[in-house]
């Protein structure tokens, strides 16, 4: 290079100093002259190469090694519909409660003592036989039995059987009951809550306490000690419209009865076998839509009552327990079929609900050297949600340079409720760096990141 520019200064020099041409190449003046023209020419030469070796010593490392900036990035969220609010078919009539175990995770939020839905107010009402629930569970209080355990031995005398006498004067439920005769504790509560003899209700209190004051007194206790302020039991049977409970207390008692492993295998029994004979469970409705006990009621001042369990499945991970109560209504039969339709609304108020599909577009990368690659999700995703429920979304991208196809860049997480599912995002197609000749020809755009 430094030859080329020495010929360019002669060259120069040559076209300078023509119109001196007949001059005498030995004269001193010239002679200088000639000198001082060489070794501008050498200088002029010299800077110009330092000045083209800076230029090309420093844009080169520049654009070819500058580092890149991050891909331009769009994203959208996934779209679905939201469900439907659910309409909980609740009894027209009476009074009605309903609670689910977990609802607080799946609904949000309950409303008093863990109320799923209720209907008619929460005012105490007569509870007919349901008294004998109550009447059970004050009985093993005292008198506690394992599963499988018969327990101590009730004998019957003339007293015991002369009651048989007096409530089938008073039109009750009654069960056989002859005078020598005799029933473990756990059978005798089986004839009172399966077959809800009030005679088995009398003499199996009256047995565990003593008397029927001692007996009236610890189930006053129990009630106080289990915070059940609205009900009042005056007698063992339910007889009494004075014996009566608020459908929040209800669905209190149906719970402390489910959680007794004896009471539960009682009055999920279709029916029993004993010495005095197979006895038939009044509650029609169990081994239907889930329902496994609890106990019925009739009595003309309360009309048809039905404290009830079910085990109902709706999709999650466990069934549903479910306790609810109706007081009041009409007949056994119309009760029983609101029981049904209560189920299935809440049964029809859980949704598999479609969140994101697997290669579904959620975004995109973009390069100004023209590379693009779009963000997919990485997998299906569904959520069994409640109701109208919220279902929130949150997206996580990664900021990205270079990425190769198939590589993780972030991810999308759906909460709904306590239930949370997360999906990753993936590129589809790849992101990668540009060559040197855009590098080169591309100054501003690379030295603009």
């Amino acid at each position: 290079m430094s030859d080329s520019l020495d010929d360019l200064a002669e060259m120069l020099d040559r076209a300078h100093s023509d119109a001196g041409a007949r001059a005498d190449p030995l004269d001193p003046a010239r002679i200088a002259a000639r000198r001082r023209r060489h070794i501008r020419r050498r200088i002029t030469a010299g800077a110009i190469a330092l000045v083209i070796a800076a230029v090309v010593g420093t844009y080169l490392p520049v654009t070819l090694l500058a580092p890149l900036g991050t891909a331009a990035m769009t994203v959208h969220k996934p779209q679905f519909a939201t469900p439907a609010a659910v309409q909980l078919s609740l009894p027209g009539v009476g009074a009605s409660a309903i609670s689910v175990a977990g609802a607080e995770d799946f609904a949000g939020t309950t409303g008093t003592d863990g109320i799923l839905a209720s209907s008619g107010g929460n005012g105490a009402l007569p509870i007919a036989s349901i008294s004998k629930l109550v009447t059970a569970l004050v009985i093993l209080d005292a008198k506690p039995l394992k599963p499988d355990e018969a327990g101590p031995t009730l004998a019957f005398g003339k007293a015991e059987a002369d009651l048989y006498d007096k409530y089938y004067v008073l039109g009750a439920t009654v069960s056989s009951m002859r005078t020598g005769t005799s029933m473990s504790e756990h059978d005798a509560i089986e004839v009172m809550l399966v077959a809800s003899a009030c005679n088995y209700a009398e003499v199996a209190s009256t047995w565990a306490f003593g008397s029927q004051a001692r007996f009236l007194s610890a189930t006053r206790a129990w009630l106080t000690a289990h915070g059940l302020s609205g009900t009042t039991i005056v007698e063992p049977t339910g007889l009494d419209p004075r014996n009566v409970s608020t459908p929040t207390d209800l669905i209190a008692i149906g719970k402390l009865a489910m959680a007794n492993p004896v009471l539960a295998a009682i009055v999920g029994s279709p029916s029993v076998s004993l010495s005095i004979g197979t006895l038939a469970n009044n509650n029609k409705l169990l081994g239907t839509d889930g329902i496994n006990g609890i106990k019925t009621g009739t009595l003309a001042k309360a009309g048809a009552c039905l404290l009830f369990s079910a085990v109902v499945d709706v999709g999650t991970a466990a069934p549903l327990t479910v306790i609810g109560v109706v007081l009041g209504g009409a007949d056994h039969g119309s009760v029983d079929s609101a029981v049904s339709a209560l189920l299935a609304s809440i049964k029809s108020g859980f949704h598999r609900v479609p969140l994101v599909t697997k290669g579904q577009v959620l975004g995109s990368y973009s390069t100004p050297w023209k590379d693009h690659a779009r963000i997919v999700a990485g997998d299906d995703a569904t959520v069994l949600t409640w109701s109208n429920n919220p279902i929130t979304t949150t997206m996580v991208t990664s900021p990205l340079t270079t990425g190769a196809n198939g590589a993780t860049v972030g991810s999308v997480t759906f909460v709904a409720g306590k239930d949370t599912v997360t999906v990753p995002l993936l590129l589809d197609g790849a992101i990668t760096g540009p060559d040197g000749w855009w590098r080169l020809t591309h100054p501003a755009e690379l030295l603009a990141r």
